[in-house]
C-alpha cells in the first residue's frame, strides 16, 4: 500500500494525496482549469507523479505557460494529422511563436492549400474522439537514440546538451519533442485555425534543401481565434503589395530580385515624402549631400562595417581593384567632413541624404517593400562637440515627433545598449548611453531598455510605430557613435586652437523611404490623404457633349498644382465613379450641364455616398488648405 504524502497547494493550503498521484487526479479533484503544471518550481505535464512532499501549482489556457502547452498540442495533432494523408512524411521540430505554429516537413509532392480543410476535419474528429496521448520525458542523449532515423530532428536536438530532459509525445504515428510540456487533453486544441502552405529553407539558409511548411494559429478561447482571423481578413486587404498592384505603385521583376520598380503613382508619393522631410530638414539648418553608390573595399573596412556587414555586401572591381556597393551612408558622410579643415564654430554640422544602399538578403526574407535589397534612406549624420550631444539629440527627437505627429501615429521609444560585439571603450559607451537616457528623460519620454541591442559603433535611441491595426514598426533611430570619427581621423580645431575629435550622431527619420511606403500603404489601406494622393480629383463627364468642358476644367486644376485626371469616355456613370473610388481618388466631381452652367461642384469624397456642394473657387481653396496641412480628412 502506498504512503501518503503532503502537497502545498498555490493558496497555501495543505492537502494529503497518496504517493505517486498524478498531478491530472488532482487537477480533477480540485476542478482545476488546468493544462499543465509544476511541481516545486519545475514545470511539467499532468501526467507527472508526485513523488514526494512537494508544493504544486496549474497553470491554465490563460497563462503562457499554458499557451505554450495548447501550440504544442495541436502542433503533435498537426504531424499526425499530415501523417495521416502522407504516411512518407518526415518532420522537423515543431515551432511557434505567440499564438502561431508552423510545420516544416520533408514529402514527396507538393502540398496544396486545399489540403488544410481535410487537415483541420482530421483533427477535430481527433479532438471529438477524446484520442489519447503517450509522454515521456527523456534525456536529449536517449532522444537521440530515438530520432535517430530522422535527420532533421536530429538537428535541433545537436544543438541541446545531451543531459538536458527533454518532453517526449506520442499520438498515432507520430513522435514529437518538447522543450517545454504539453497538454494531454485534446479538448484543450478546440480553437486553432491552418492558415497557409508554403515553402521554407531548411534552417532558413538558401543552400539547403526546401521543405514544405504548414502554419496555424492556437487560442485559448473562440472570440480571440475569430477576431484574429478577422485581423487577418483585414490585413489582407490592406496588404501593401496587393494594393501595390493594384494602385499602379510599384513592382518587381525576377531580374532584379528585391529591387522595386516604382510606377509613376508610387514614385509621386516617395517623391511627396522625400519633399515634405526635405522641406523640414532645411527648416533645421540640415545640408543635403549625395555620396557614390560605390566605395572602395578599403573603405568599409576601415569603418568597421566589413567585419559586420560583408555577408550583406555587394561587390565589383573597378581597374584591378576590390569595390562593394554601399551598404550605408555614414562612411561617405565621414569623408565629406574630413575633406576641409573644420572649426568648432562649424559645429553641430548637420549632413543630410537620400541615399541608396544595397544589402543582400536571402530570398525567403524578401517581403515586398518591407524586406528589400535596395532601399533608400533618409539618413543624416550630425558632427557635434562633446557640449553639444545632448541638444543635437533633442532636435532630431524633435524633428521626427513633427514628421509622426503628421502621419498621426502613436509610437514608442526603445533605448538599445552595448552589444556583445561592440567597438571602443566601455568608458565611452556607458557616457554614450548615460547621455541618450538623459535626453529622453528630460523631455518626459517612458522608454524601455533593449540590452545589448545597440549597433557595433553606439547606442541607440529607436522608434515604434502603431499603424491603424496596432501592429509596431521601428522606423526612426538616432544613434550616438563615439567610434567611426577615430576610425576615420575627423578632427576640428577647438577654440583653444587644438584639434579635437567630434562626435557623430546617425539620424534618421523614415528610415527606409521603401519599407515606410509599404508601411503607409497598408496603414491607410491604400487611401491616402490629399497631399500624398497619387491622383487628387478625378474629373468625370456624364455626357460626350461635356468632354469640352471637363477638358477646360482639367487644365485649370492641373494648372494650380492639383494632381487631377479626367474620365471622358463614352461609359455608364456608375462604372465611373466606381473605377474612381476603387483607384481610392480622394475627391470625385460629375460634370454634367448644371455644373458647367453654374460652375458648382457636387463634390464626393472617397468612400461616401454622400455629396457636398462647392463653388470652383471653395473647392480650389479647400484643396490648397488640406494640401498645406497635410490634412488627413477630406472635407
Amino acid at each position: 500500500m502506498s504512503k501518503e504524502i503532503e502537497i502545498v497547494l498555490p493558496d497555501g493550503s495543505k492537502q494529503k494525496v497518496r504517493e505517486n498521484t498524478t498531478l491530472f487526479e488532482i487537477k480533477n479533484q480540485l476542478l482545476e482549469e488546468a493544462v499543465v503544471g509544476s511541481i516545486d518550481g519545475v514545470l511539467v505535464d499532468l501526467s507527472t507523479p508526485v513523488k514526494k512532499n512537494s508544493e504544486i501549482a496549474f497553470y491554465d489556457c490563460s497563462t503562457p505557460e499554458g499557451t505554450t502547452a495548447i501550440c504544442q498540442l495541436v502542433s503533435l495533432l498537426l504531424e499526425e494529422a499530415i501523417k495521416s494523408q502522407y504516411p512518407e512524411a518526415l518532420f522537423a521540430k515543431a515551432q511557434r511563436e505567440d499564438q502561431t505554429i508552423w510545420i516544416d516537413l520533408r514529402v514527396d509532392k507538393p502540398l496544396s492549400a486545399l489540403i488544410l480543410k481535410d487537415l483541420e476535419h482530421h483533427m477535430k474528429q481527433k479532438i471529438k474522439a477524446d484520442a489519447k496521448i503517450e509522454s515521456t520525458a527523456l534525456t536529449v542523449s536517449e532522444a537521440k537514440e530515438f530520432f535517430k532515423d530522422n535527420e532533421l530532428k536530429l538537428f535541433a536536438l545537436s544543438e541541446l546538451a545531451d543531459d538536458r530532459i527533454i518532453f517526449v509525445y506520442s499520438f498515432g504515428d507520430v513522435t514529437e519533442f518538447f522543450l517545454e510540456p504539453a497538454a494531454l487533453e485534446v479538448a484543450a486544441a478546440n480553437y486553432f485555425s491552418l492558415l497557409k502552405v508554403s515553402g521554407a529553407y531548411w534552417q532558413g539558409n538558401p543552400d539547403n534543401e526546401m521543405l514544405q511548411r504548414v502554419t496555424g494559429v492556437v487560442f485559448a478561447e473562440k472570440a480571440q481565434l475569430l477576431a484574429h482571423l478577422d485581423y487577418l481578413e483585414e490585413s489582407e486587404k490592406r496588404s501593401h503589395q496587393k494594393l501595390g498592384k493594384e494602385l499602379d505603385l510599384f513592382m518587381f521583376s525576377e531580374e532584379a530580385p528585391g529591387m522595386p520598380f516604382y510606377l509613376e503613382n508610387g514614385l509621386i508619393i516617395r517623391n511627396e515624402l522625400q519633399k515634405f522631410l526635405r522641406e523640414l530638414q532645411a527648416k533645421y539648418d540640415y545640408k543635403e549631400v549625395k555620396t557614390p553608390l560605390i566605395l572602395n573595399q578599403r573603405l568599409w573596412e576601415r569603418s568597421g562595417h566589413w567585419d559586420h556587414y560583408k555577408n550583406n555586401m555587394y561587390f565589383t572591381k573597378v581597374a584591378d581593384e576590390d569595390y562593394a556597393l554601399k551598404p550605408m551612408n555614414c562612411p561617405g558622410h565621414c569623408l565629406i567632413f574630413k575633406d576641409r579643415k573644420r572649426s568648432y564654430r562649424d559645429l553641430p554640422m548637420r549632413m543630410a541624404e537620400f541615399g541608396q544602399v544595397h544589402r543582400h538578403e536571402f530570398s525567403g526574407a524578401l517581403n515586398g517593400l518591407l524586406r528589400v535589397r535596395t532601399f533608400c534612406q533618409d539618413d543624416a549624420h550630425i558632427f557635434v562637440r562633446r557640449d553639444q550631444i545632448e541638444q543635437e539629440i533633442a532636435l532630431a527627437l524633435k524633428i521626427i515627433d513633427e514628421v509622426y505627429k503628421i502621419f498621426g501615429f502613436e509610437y514608442a521609444v526603445e533605448l538599445s545598449t552595448r552589444p556583445d560585439d561592440f567597438m571602443g571603450e566601455i568608458e565611452l559607451w556607458d557616457e554614450a548611453e548615460a547621455s541618450l537616457g538623459k535626453v529622453l528623460t528630460d523631455l518626459g519620454y517612458k522608454y524601455n531598455i533593449n540590452e545589448g541591442d545597440g549597433t557595433f559603433y553606439g547606442p541607440k535611441i529607436d522608434i515604434y510605430i502603431k499603424d491603424a491595426l496596432n501592429r509596431s514598426h521601428q522606423c526612426a533611430t538616432v544613434q550616438l557613435d563615439f567610434q567611426m570619427p577615430g576610425k576615420f581621423d575627423l578632427s576640428y580645431i577647438d577654440e583653444n586652437n587644438q584639434e579635437a575629435q567630434p562626435v557623430m550622431i546617425h539620424r534618421a527619420v523614415f528610415g527606409s523611404l521603401d519599407r515606410f511606403l509599404g508601411i503607409l500603404i497598408e496603414h491607410y489601406a491604400g487611401a491616402f490623404p490629399l497631399w500624398l494622393a497619387p491622383k487628387q480629383v478625378a474629373l468625370l463627364s456624364v455626357a460626350q457633349t461635356h468632354k469640352n468642358g471637363v477638358e477646360k476644367l482639367f487644365q485649370e486644376f492641373h494648372a494650380a498644382g492639383i494632381r487631377v485626371e479626367k474620365d471622358l469616355r463614352n461609359e455608364k456613370l456608375g462604372k465611373k465613379i466606381r473605377e474612381a473610388e476603387l483607384r481610392k481618388i480622394p475627391y470625385i466631381l460629375v460634370i454634367g450641364d448644371k455644373e458647367l452652367a453654374e460652375g458648382t461642384f457636387a463634390v464626393r469624397k472617397h468612400g461616401s455616398d454622400g455629396v457636398k456642394q462647392l463653388t470652383k473657387i471653395e473647392f480650389m481653396e479647400l484643396l490648397k488648405q488640406q494640401i498645406q496641412e497635410k490634412n488627413h480628412q477630406y472635407y
